[in-house]
């Protein structure tokens, strides 16, 4: 799978588990040593696939996310993000760096 569809299927997962409160499903798309970074908000950054799950389990977020738009950026995509109760004004970006179809590194922007 490529970077952007890994990153479509990672938000379908995240969306899924605001739905539902079970994060399993969104986690087993990260890489064991994954990083996870914020920029904007004062949260992380995380290393590893326990540290994320951790992270999610004490601060679950509360809204699912729409993707406006990707791009390539080398190996990694960059997508334009809406929180859907802000929807269609962007939330921010996600960048998503993959490694044998799992996410070594997602970045994700708050602005």
């Amino acid at each position: 799978m490529d970077a952007t569809g890994l990153l479509h299927e990672h938000v379908a997962r995240f969306n899924a588990g605001v739905a539902s409160g079970d994060w399993a499903p969104m986690l087993a798309g990260f890489a064991p040593d994954a990083d996870l970074a914020f920029e904007g908000v004062p949260v992380g950054p995380f290393a590893g696939r326990d540290a994320i799950a951790a992270a999610y389990a004490e601060q679950p977020p509360d809204d699912t996310v729409e993707i406006l738009e990707t791009r390539a950026d080398g190996e990694a995509v960059v997508a334009v993000y809406a929180w859907t109760r802000d929807a269609p004004e962007p939330s921010g970006r996600m960048i998503l760096t993959p490694h044998e179809g799992l996410i070594a590194r997602l970045v994700v922007t708050f602005d």
